[in-house]
Parts: structure tokens; C-alpha cells; sequence
């Protein structure tokens, strides 16, 4: 099961144009062109989001818009193939209100698996007490909330030298990580699934370094009264453009291996070319922890789409 895809509808991205009338650039991602990428590796069925650039361009009532065709476009594809394909919602941050209200709607009407939360938006990062009603209502729903790294609000150091994807976006992810440790937002809303893409950034990397700041300044870290360890040995991790055998075993040393879920981030995907698995490095796992991270593990973030 791929619990880390993207399909860009066609109405999602005819709205996607920023105030200046500008339209950022979005890669073709069609249902048809994933299906095939499923066929091709025999994957039986995946959880699906927008991805990048979200909702949120620079002004709010076309975030709202964008949220709501997302949701929707990919909503009938879930009830098309109820059995074969999960959806993630994408909510309209930074506006809080907004965001609750396409929650609500998104789950409860259209019976989406769960959320699509970028690591941050217009600068304001996942942990930010801000969006704490947010955080609140998805604890009490318990609810399944899938974090892509985003953008993040700076210009990039080196350039077009360095794509955003190279190394830009793990950080980001390590950032949101890091500060939703930090702020206590996981210590107060422990019901919260949260996965993260391409099995946690650098964080499985840094975890000792990140784990340094409650000796060397106590000070800010006493909202993370378990420790920075501890919360990272509770997320879920997905493998999306992380199918190396090197990248899992640094992240298989701070969580279990149940916590890990196979992603191909498709169609960013780098997958082999030849031969049928989708990640021939993890032939070095046992054939019930292949089993684990292929297709079981998936039940604790998306239960009516495992099958025993």
C-alpha cells in the first residue's frame, strides 16, 4: 500500500493562481498516470493528497476554494474505488476558522481518511499556538494527519543550483518535527496520527543532536517533559523518495519498525526502472517485516484499506 501519492485534479488546478495572477509551477500528476505506476509495481492500493503548493498562495478566499475543489475532486475518486484509494484533506490554513470548517466538512460529509498539514504555511509552522484549535480538534477525532514538507519562507540559499527538493524540504520537515516536539503540541494531543514523509527528513539523523537541547538549555524544552526521543519513537514515518536501505535503518533507530509505512511520493518518485519491486534495497528486511512496512502497518492510519 502507498500511503505517501499525489493527484492533481483538474479543478484543484485551474484555481491554482496566486493574487498576482501568477501560476506556480505543478507537476502532472493524473489518476490515470498513478494507476499505472500501481500496476506497474503491484500496489494494491494508496491514500492520496494534492501535496505542494497546498491551498494557501498569498490570499485566503482562494485558499478556501482550492481546499473545497481538492477535497471534492479527490473525494470521487475515493467513492469511485472505495477499496483501492484513501484521501487526505487539504485544509485552508493559515486561517484557523477556515481550516476547522474544512475539517469538518471534509470528514464528516465526505468521509476523507484524513489531513494533509504542511510543515509550514506562509511561515507559521506546524506547533505554532495559533493553530491550536486545530491541534484540539484533531486529537478528539484521533485523526490521521499525513505532514508534507512545504516551501519554506526564505529564499533558497544557493539558488536554482540547489532544487527546493534536494535537501530544502527534508529540513523543512525536521523543522515542523522538531518544533511540534518543542512547543509541547505532542504532548498535548498524543491522539493525533501524524505521518511523516520521506521517513522524517533528518530527524532519525539529528535525533541525539535533537535530543540535546533539554541538557544543554532545559529551559526550552520543559513542554517536552517525555523527551525529544520519545515523541520521535511515537510518529509514523513513510519511505516516499526514501527507499534506501541506509535511510531506513536511521529512522528504524528511533522508531520501530511498526511505525514505518511504504510511500513513493509518486510522481516524484525515483523508483527503479527495471524489475517489479518499488524498493529493491528492502529485500535486505525479513519477509514479515517487508510484510510490516508493505502493507500491515498501514492498518493503525487507514484500517479499511488493509486486507489480511
Amino acid at each position: 500500500m502507498d500511503l505517501h501519492a499525489h493527484v492533481i485534479p483538474d479543478d484543484y488546478r485551474r484555481l491554482l493562481v496566486t493574487p498576482a495572477g501568477d501560476r506556480p509551477f505543478v507537476v502532472s500528476a493524473p489518476l490515470e498516470g498513478l494507476e499505472e505506476n500501481m500496476e506497474r509495481y503491484g500496489i494494491d492500493a494508496a491514500v492520496i493528497s494534492v501535496g505542494p503548493p497546498g491551498a494557501y498562495l498569498g490570499e485566503q478566499q482562494r485558499a478556501n476554494e482550492l481546499a473545497r475543489a481538492a477535497n471534492e475532486s479527490l473525494g470521487a475518486i475515493m467513492n469511485a474505488s472505495p477499496d483501492r484509494f484513501g484521501v487526505l484533506a487539504l485544509l485552508p490554513l493559515p486561517d484557523v476558522e477556515a481550516a476547522l470548517f474544512e475539517l469538518a466538512y471534509a470528514l464528516d460529509q465526505l468521509h476523507l481518511d484524513g489531513v494533509l498539514l504542511f510543515s509550514n504555511v506562509a511561515g507559521t509552522y506546524l506547533g505554532d499556538p495559533a493553530w491550536e484549535p486545530l491541534y484540539s480538534e484533531l486529537d478528539r477525532r484521533g485523526a490521521y494527519a499525513f505532514v508534507h514538507p512545504g516551501a519554506p519562507p526564505y529564499a533558497l540559499p544557493l539558488g536554482a543550483d540547489h532544487p527546493i527538493w534536494l535537501y530544502e524540504f527534508p529540513f523543512d520537515t525536521t523543522r515542523a518535527l522538531t518544533h511540534l516536539i518543542y512547543t509541547g503540541t505532542l504532548e498535548r494531543y498524543p491522539r493525533i496520527r501524524f505521518q511523516f514523509s520521506h521517513l522524517g527528513g533528518v530527524a532519525p539523523f539529528l535525533a541525539g543532536r535533537l535530543a540535546s537541547l533539554a541538557e544543554r538549555q532545559p529551559e526550552l524544552a520543559t513542554a517536552a517533559s517525555a523527551g525529544s526521543s520519545e515523541y520521535l519513537r511515537r510518529q509514523y514515518y513513510d519511505t516516499g523518495l526514501s527507499q534506501s536501505l541506509a535511510a531506513l535503518t536511521a529512522t528504524r533507530a528511533v522508531a520501530p519498525l511498526e511505525q514505518i509505512v511504504f510511500g513513493t511520493d509518486w510522481p516524484y518518485a525515483a523508483l527503479p526502472e527495471e524489475g517489479s519491486d518499488p524498493a529493491p534495497e528492502f529485500a535486505a528486511l525479513s519477509p514479515a517485516e517487508r510484510e510490516a512496512v508493505d502493507h500491515r502497518n498501514a492498518a493503525r492510519l487507514v484500517p479499511r484499506l488493509v486486507r489480511e
